[in-house]
């Protein structure tokens, strides 16, 4: 007889089986999008103004991102009694896409330390040579006045434009390359009044009888100053970023800096045996040719605007309506530093029908109405 097994059963417990979370693979929402260089091995998440992306955008483009643009949490941070990040209602003005903005400049870290390096040594090295060559012996004596007390002045202008309406304002646009651009307008202007005032001490150790403190006495009280500290001081006190940047280097700089720089000092500086001080007033008139190249591309911008330009050129006109006639003001106050060098070369009728002729090419570029003060 055949014997069958008996089936077994074991007295061991089940094993337990444990429960794991199971991983979902999905695209994250970065990963899968797509962006101008999605398919490149260099990644940028922005379009290059060109073909290929720049060192300057690279370092200056969404380097403070925007909710419109990366941040869909909105801003990581904010102000205790106000809107976060770079709120775009600090000016009346309006872009469809604010970040279109580039700096013709291309400024970023590098360049703003090469190019006021180089201008310092370059002041330096004139400085030092006029010093050897006792140039200032040269000066007529009311050129010297002039230097002493009217050039002097203008060293207060440039620091407070620099340091209470640039330095003021660089932190309001709603991008980093436009509050790049302006801050590197800050720097410009701090950097030449500095320029100045060390012009100033060296004059004044140069033997020459030359009051090296009259200047502030002139800014403060001679009346032929008032209209321009006037129009600097009000300048300062603008809430609107873009009304402040326009307001100065379109309206002020036109009518008064570039009047008083070019028209004036770079005109008679040599006729008063002087070379030294257009190198040094040069400076500040490159600075703002350079300043002046950014705003132009900026305000083109919003005047231009596809959706936003026909409303942006009507307060570009109120504000040319408020500011025009302060700056002109400023101007024909100053007419009588026209007659304080010795050898003059232009009169100030001239001058200002050139600097008014600027301002007139410079407004028709903008698409806007030149104003009637500017035709009278």
């Amino acid at each position: 007889m055949t014997a069958t097994a008996e089936p077994t059963t074991s007295s061991a417990p089940p094993e337990n089986v444990r429960s794991f979370p199971k991983p979902a693979f999905t695209d994250a929402e970065a990963g899968a999008k797509t962006f101008p260089s999605s398919t490149s091995r260099s990644y940028n998440y922005f379009t290059p103004a060109k073909k290929r992306a720049t060192t300057y955008e690279d370092v200056t483009f969404d380097v403070q991102p925007d909710p419109a643009r990366h941040l869909t949490q909105g801003w990581i941070y904010g102000f205790a009694n106000g809107p976060g990040g770079y709120p775009q209602d600090w000016t009346v003005l309006r872009s469809s896409d604010w970040h279109q903005f580039r700096d013709p400049n291309e400024e970023w870290e590098q360049t703003i330390y090469r190019n006021n390096a180089n201008i310092v040594r370059q002041t330096q090295q004139n400085l030092e040579n006029a010093k050897a060559a006792r140039a200032y012996d040269s000066w007529t004596r009311g050129w010297t006045t002039f230097v002493e007390r009217d050039l002097g002045a203008w060293m207060h202008c440039e620091n407070g434009l620099g340091m209470h309406v640039f330095t003021a304002a660089q932190r309001s646009a709603p991008t980093n390359m436009i509050n790049n651009a302006m801050c590197v307008n800050a720097a410009h202007k701090l950097r030449f009044a500095q320029d100045l005032a060390l012009f100033n001490l060296d004059i004044s150790e140069s033997g020459l009888p030359f009051d090296g403190s009259v200047h502030k006495a002139v800014w403060h009280e001679d009346p032929v100053w008032q209209g321009v500290r006037e129009n600097a001081e009000r300048l300062t006190a603008i809430g609107d970023w873009a009304q402040a940047l326009f307001a100065t280097n379109v309206v002020f700089e036109s009518l008064v800096g570039v009047l008083f720089r070019s028209h004036l000092v770079m005109q008679v500086a040599a006729r008063n045996g002087d070379y030294i001080t257009p190198t040094i007033v040069g400076s500040g008139e490159h600075d703002y040719s350079r300043d002046l190249a950014y705003t132009r591309v900026l305000f083109s911008m919003l005047a231009r605007d596809e959706e936003h330009g026909e409303a942006n050129r009507e307060v570009l006109q109120g504000w040319l309506a408020e500011w025009v006639p302060v700056s002109l003001h400023a101007a024909h106050q100053l007419q009588p530093i026209w007659s304080h060098p010795g050898e003059r070369v232009v009169p100030f009728a001239e001058s200002l029908a050139a600097a008014t002729a600027d301002l007139t090419n410079l407004l028709t570029e903008l698409d806007l109405d030149v104003p009637k003060e500017l035709s009278e």
